[in-house]
């Protein structure tokens, strides 16, 4: 609805290879060559030529905006983009190298990395109220007392599951109490609809559609949620820097057009999603946050801190060293500090 139409034949050439590349100036055209760490002549680095192997995910607007408008590949850039369903899909395709860029939760990023995966957050995309625990009628569920001894559905290594795993020890329930049934997102509501489970750790815009299917939030915390991490593997950061200030510079862009079209946005994510628009519009304007700063620091790990020990108790990470390790060198803020969304402005 909102592609452009001078990008077609670059995005179908993107489709069809397992590997393409991608190329751009580090942090646009204009800016001081120190500052943008271009060749002392102060020309702009090319792009052209270059791969760069990126997901788009429905729980992250931002990276739909992108995809729909085609800014990385209106640098000369080849993309191949990967659709990620969780988390922890993003994460299985990061450490397997199918991807260089992945989107996650802030948890999921911690656990990855506590666990060996080199990724390392480049951008914020969104502070969402995105997890919640989803019940319907007839299973009994109106509190997370209620789930003692009940089936619950979760995507482990996904922020629902730490949402839930949060919202346990808040109401005193023990882990051991309830039954988890590790389902992707989409699986975890079907498996609530057909009565599989009892309760679902919900994740929008699934979620979102699910209310308006009648299905019930009946706990909510926005605490509970972590900060939306954009990831990128050490190899790449180390390797294609110009490429990750480039895609770093199509987020921040992102935001800003995101905020100016909300309409257009929600659009963009109904399509996707296979929503209604009215759903896309609430997840949007009501549950994403996408006005934060880009740059990863000092909140993000605030959150990432209370939730670490975690992992720990219930053995998803060997030692607290390894989530200290990781807490300590998950950050790089280079790119998102000396992002340029400038550069895509026509």
């Amino acid at each position: 609805m909102f592609r452009r139409t001078t990008r077609i034949a670059a995005v179908a050439a993107a489709t069809a290879a397992f590997a393409l590349t991608l190329t751009g100036c580090v942090a646009g055209e204009g800016a001081p060559a120190a500052e943008a760490d271009a060749p002392a002549s102060g020309e702009a680095v090319s792009l052209e030529g270059q791969t760069l192997s990126i997901d788009f995910a429905t729980y992250n607007p931002l990276s739909l905006v992108i995809k729909d408008q085609g800014w990385l590949e209106d640098l000369g850039l080849d993309v191949t983009w990967t659709q990620s369903a969780g988390s922890n899909k993003a994460n299985e395709a990061l450490r397997a190298g199918a991807i260089e860029v992945g989107s996650t939760a802030g948890s999921a990023a911690l656990l990855a990395r506590s666990n060996g995966s080199p990724i390392q957050v480049i951008d914020i995309y969104s502070q969402p109220e995105w997890s919640a625990l989803v019940t319907v009628d007839g299973t009994g569920v109106e509190s997370v007392e209620d789930l003692k001894g009940k089936q619950v559905a979760a995507t482990k290594g996904t922020d629902p599951y730490f949402f839930l795993l949060q919202s346990l020890e808040a109401e005193g329930v023990d882990p051991s109490e309830i039954t988890v049934q590790n389902l992707q997102h989409a699986d975890g509501w079907a498996a609530l609809q057909n009565g599989s489970v009892d309760a679902w750790a919900g994740l929008d815009p699934i979620m979102a559609g699910a209310e308006e299917s009648g299905a019930t939030l009946f706990y909510r915390n926005v605490d509970f949620n972590s900060y939306g991490f954009l990831n990128a593997t050490e190899d790449f950061i180390e390797n294609k820097p110009e490429v990750a200030q480039a895609v770093v510079d199509a987020y921040e862009h992102a935001r800003e057009w995101a905020q100016e079209n909300p309409e257009e946005t929600a659009a963009i994510l109904a399509e996707v999603a296979g929503l209604d628009e009215a759903v896309a519009t609430k997840v949007i304007t009501e549950r994403s946050n996408l006005d934060v700063s880009g740059i990863p620091g000092d909140d993000q790990v605030a959150v990432l801190e209370k939730i670490g020990p975690t992992f720990v108790e219930l053995g998803d990470v060997a030692s607290q060293e390894q989530v200290d390790d990781a807490l300590a060198t998950i950050v790089n803020d280079e790119f998102a500090t000396a992002a340029d969304p400038g550069r895509f402005e026509e």
